[in-house]
């Protein structure tokens, strides 16, 4: 790729819900239409132009910002010349098209190829280790860093983690091997596309039962040659933390946060030790009430899995039941949600960090937007030297922890609504 493009980043699907989120973001948050050197060139694209105009249209004008004032590019999912344009216009692609598992490998092959960076949202797992599989020998030699879950899935818990290393570090000089995050309180909606997301998992799942297999090891998108041998925790059935003196049951969440936060472990050296342990679970409550509320909320889970996993009722829950995809939150309900979580961590001799990490969105759409477009913004602007040459980590597949720094937490205080703060 030229060091000099004429854009910095480009937003791929932006007329998904959190294309359009996100879109808003960007454009409230750095304006449009600056030249390279001059602030953040940026344009959007996707496959179809009516609809990015009308997204445009209704991203800009309220802004009082010229809708013309942002290039549109099109380019289908599956086009591998035109997304080998698209590529050759930006320093970093951004792409909020899924499930992933079924729209998006054709980019993160060219993005491999032409040595573009890239990041995305996904919670596939699956999809993550097949993209490993197929192109980061590709990816080391062009050049280009592919970051995948820098949404909800899986920033807060990933750069939370990171946070609460730091600190121990600071405070010890050691690593907390044991740690844990704890989902305290949230509020907001569920997007279709999260939902599809999940259950293109099941059907995955029911196709290849050896995927099953896979799913079961917490180490799945680890370097081959990692080396973990902790038995790791799943937390897949209520229990009581004694820490937060509180019942729990099992976030959703954490299949994919675990393996992204066991991954940044090993691309980071060991840093969090050789013996790290991790887990998440979700705080219901001290008490019967907190102990009823974790079964409940376990049997919950457990049912709408169970429904996705058998035709005939994945069928209704598709057709009567879940949000269909761009569907998702209101703009009034994602600015009414939040979300609390909690990181306990512990060194070898039991010297304890407590952090907390907050966001002042809804998790999944509201928040994710915003911690998604810092990711963009920093992966295109704090990874160049001035003359648009990469500087930094080198070409492969990293995750947020193991690519950014401080400079993420910094972009995500200052900007995006989301706070991590040392509780003692």
């Amino acid at each position: 790729m030229p060091s000099s493009t004429p854009f910095h980043l480009i937003v791929y699907g932006a007329t998904s819900f959190v294309g359009q989120i996100l879109t808003r973001y960007l454009a409230e948050t750095y304006g449009v239409g600056n030249s390279v050197g001059n602030g953040l060139h940026w344009a959007i694209a996707g496959r179809s132009q009516s609809k990015l105009e009308s997204v445009r249209a209704q991203t800009l004008t309220p802004l009082g910002i010229q809708p013309d004032n942002l290039p549109i590019i099109l380019a289908d999912a599956a086009d591998d010349a035109a997304l080998n344009t698209l590529c050759n216009q930006t320093r970093a692609v951004v792409s909020t098209v899924g499930p992933y598992a079924l729209y998006g490998e054709t980019l993160v092959k060219i993005c491999a190829q032409s040595g573009t960076d890239y990041c995305d949202l996904t919670g596939e797992p699956q999809w993550i280790r097949r993209m490993l599989e197929r192109y980061e020998a590709t990816a080391k030699a062009s050049g280009a860093r592919i970051v995948h879950s820098c949404g909800f899935d899986s920033v807060p818990s990933d750069m939370g983690v990171w946070f609460l290393q730091e600190e121990s570090y600071r405070r010890y000089g050691k690593p907390a091997v044991q740690s844990k995050m704890r989902f305290k309180a949230g509020k907001g909606g569920v997007s279709g596309g999260t939902v599809a997301s999940m259950v293109e998992l099941t059907k995955e799942v029911i196709a290849n039962p050896a995927l099953k297999k896979e799913l079961a090891n917490p180490y799945s998108i680890c370097p081959a040659e990692h080396g973990f041998t902790v038995r790791q925790n799943t937390m897949s059935k209520p229990a009581q933390d004694t820490d937060m003196v509180s019942h729990t049951a099992p976030f959703i969440m954490a299949a994919i946060n675990t393996r992204i936060v066991f991954r940044s472990n090993a691309l980071r050296e060991n840093y969090y030790g050789h013996n790290f342990s991790y887990n998440e679970a979700v705080l219901t409550g001290a008490g019967f009430k907190g102990w009823l509320g974790a079964r409940i909320y376990s049997l919950g889970i457990g049912a709408f899995l169970l429904g996705a996993a058998l035709k005939p009722t994945r069928f209704l829950l598709e057709k009567y039941v879940l949000p269909k995809p761009g569907e998702g939150p209101s703009p009034q309900a994602q600015e009414e949600g939040f979300y609390d979580l909690r990181f306990i961590g512990r060194t070898e001799d039991g010297q304890l960090t407590l952090t907390k990490v907050t966001g002042d969105r809804d998790p999944g759409y509201g928040s994710t937007a915003k911690m998604l477009g810092e990711a963009i913004v920093g992966l295109a602007l704090d990874y160049y030297d001035t003359d648009g040459n990469k500087t930094g980590k080198s070409g492969g597949f990293w995750t947020p922890a193991s690519l950014f720094d401080e400079r993420y937490i910094e972009r995500l205080q200052n900007k995006a609504g989301i706070k991590f703060e040392v509780l003692d």
